[in-house]
């Protein structure tokens, strides 16, 4: 009955989470207007707006236009609901399985944001921020890197929230400025961007809630997925002939070979990095403490 109500809630939620998906990268009010079909602008009734199960019934299609409706929106229900109920097996009924549901819809809404839009919107990461370091007082990140330097100067009299929000702090500042040099590095050496600025940001927010280790290995298992399914991409879009015609045309006015020219166009395809940061966050998350247990400053309690 615990895993049904986590599921059920998470279907509610993840309806909420495809509202801020579509409106803030809009900069539409998620409170209002009600729920309506983005073709003919009918209202949607509440007997149509239950999670998942409405979507099946009207065959993925507005009951008014018939204009067919994304499966993103059940798939962002289903989703949530199953991330709800991973942070209860997890975690159990404790304050930490609230922390990482908050930050799982978060991640969510940024991964799925960015996969469509190419753009990490400020409003969900500097509310990301807050809750962040809200949530550090009492579930603070495992690193203690911060009670080791506090240790040494301050001594013990200390209030019992402050390493907690220092090994958040830490977390943000570290691991967004690794990326930010990484992305200027790549700047300074390709000559054009490689990641935008709101992939810091991100990882700034990220660094709040999973602290240095955390978020280094965010950076790293997303970069390799990145890597991993770019390379895929690219293969495929060149083996299917994408911008072939584009390649002939320029082969015509003498730009080079045809094969050359549709393997340059493909090799510059953009994935958006966010999207494969958001995945590796929430790896990280379920799967850290079978991990740190391995890669530990302190010994964990």
């Amino acid at each position: 009955m615990t895993i049904a109500a986590f599921f059920l809630f998470g279907l509610v939620i993840g309806s909420f989470l495809n509202v801020c998906i579509t409106r803030i990268p809009a900069g539409v009010s998620i409170v209002s207007p009600a729920s309506r079909c983005p073709n003919c602008g009918a209202g949607i009734k509440p007997y149509d707006n239950i999670p998942v199960i409405s979507w099946l019934v009207l065959g993925g299609k507005c009951r008014n236009c018939h204009t067919p409706i994304s499966p993103m929106y059940p798939a962002i229900e289903f989703v949530t609901a199953l991330l709800f109920v991973a942070s209860y097996l997890c975690f159990g009924i404790t304050f930490p399985a609230l922390k990482w549901i908050f930050f799982g819809c978060i991640i969510l809404i940024l991964i799925v944001t960015d996969y469509r839009e190419r753009v990490l919107p400020d409003a969900v990461n500097w509310f990301g921020v807050g809750l962040g370091l809200a949530f550090a007082t009492r579930v603070p990140p495992e690193d203690g890197i911060a009670r080791i330097f506090l240790g040494t100067y301050a001594g013990t009299n200390l209030p019992v929230w402050l390493p907690g929000i220092l090994d958040a702090i830490l977390g943000a500042i570290l691991c967004s400025g690794l990326l930010w040099a990484a992305a200027f590095l790549y700047k300074l050496i390709r000559g054009r961007d490689g990641m935008g600025f709101g992939d810091v940001k991100m990882m700034f927010m990220v660094g709040t809630f999973l602290g240095v280790r955390g978020a280094f290995l965010t950076i790293l298992l997303g970069t390799l997925l990145g890597t991993v399914v770019g390379l895929a991409v690219v293969g495929a879009l060149f083996a299917s002939g994408w911008k072939s015609a584009l390649a002939e045309r320029a082969s015509k006015k003498g730009l080079g070979e045809v094969r050359a020219l549709r393997c340059a166009i493909a090799s510059r395809y953009q994935l958006p990095l966010g999207t494969f940061l958001g995945v590796a966050a929430l790896l990280v998350v379920f799967f850290g403490p079978w991990t740190f247990s391995h890669w530990s400053l302190l010994p964990l309690s």
